[in-house]
């Protein structure tokens, strides 16, 4: 049972972190479907780090930098060049799984993984079974705390919900909507360099091409799941965390029995599933209330 909630926090831990980073770009009023490349731009910045500096906290600060340096470029190009948010939220996807790809060529001279001498500081053997988890595991609860309280019990929160709602009501206040985005997506940014760092050197101490594997797309979908909460958001990325740790589960137990290819699909599986119950939900609750206004004229 341990090692089964071990792989759960392992897997489910990035996908918190970049969910997070999409309920926040949410709230302010942008559907972030660049989270897959900044994730992917994370978990390479890491790694290239660790093994061009011998520093984790250095490869932090750079993941950090580079991740929130390609926020700014995001914002720019949907507030300033008034872009397409899907368009663009695809091409930064694009642009952080090739771009990783040619960074590694450029420094290694090879496509081959990137493997670091050394990952992410471990919470330590007095946590027993638990002590192999990195110090980020440790940390998420803190951090999805910190969101719900950020967003949901401050006034940085209540103007970021009416930029994202009500860009003109927050202007007629004083409010900048622009440069609120500007900030969302730059702790976005971060969100997604330590979903990345966790992911390439959490349990493992390598970066390979693609390695995010839709993660970023999920950890989308774990916000339209969410219902746009950061508690929400999480429940769903957990829920995502145990289906892939139950195909896991599944391939030790059953063998051959079951196509393997199933077993890896089932994390996306239920991303569809759950995306299509939380519109057929949302939409159903739409219907009901548009009833019951024309019952009561």
């Amino acid at each position: 049972m341990e090692d089964f909630v071990i792989a759960i926090l392992r897997s489910g831990t990035p996908l918190i972190y970049v969910a997070l980073a999409g309920v926040i770009a949410q709230r302010a009023g942008i559907w972030h479907l660049g989270l897959e490349g900044l994730m992917i731009t994370g978990a390479c910045a890491t790694v290239l780090g660790i093994v061009l500096t011998q520093s984790i906290w250095l490869a932090l600060l750079g993941a950090i930098v580079a991740c929130v340096l390609v926020s700014i470029l995001f914002w720019f190009v949907v507030e300033k060049l008034k872009a397409n948010q899907i368009i663009a939220g695809l091409g930064l996807s694009g642009l952080g799984l090739g771009g990783t790809a040619l960074a590694v060529q450029s420094i290694f001279g090879t496509q081959a993984a990137v493997s670091a001498p050394f990952g992410l500081p471990r919470i330590g053997s007095a946590f027993g079974a638990f002590g192999s988890l990195s110090i980020l595991v440790f940390i998420m609860p803190a951090i999805v705390f910190a969101m719900w309280v950020l967003l949901r019990r401050t006034r940085f929160g209540l103007r970021l919900a009416a930029s994202g709602e009500h860009p003109f009501a927050a202007r007629g206040v004083g409010v900048n909507p622009s440069a609120m985005r500007l900030v969302a997506l730059m702790i976005g940014g971060v969100l997604c360099a330590l979903a990345g760092a966790e992911l390439a050197t959490g349990s493992l101490q390598i970066f390979a091409q693609n390695m995010t594997a839709g993660r970023g797309f999920m950890g989308f979908a774990a916000v339209i799941f969410g219902a746009g909460h950061p508690i929400g958001a999480t429940l769903a990325a957990v829920f995502f965390a145990v289906v892939g740790a139950l195909g896991i589960r599944a391939q030790l137990t059953f063998g051959d029995r079951i196509p393997h290819d199933l077993l890896l699909a089932l994390p996306y599986i239920a991303t569809v599933l759950g995306i299509w119950l939380s519109t057929q939900l949302r939409g159903g609750t739409r219907a009901n209330n548009a009833f019951g206004e024309l019952r009561d004229q």
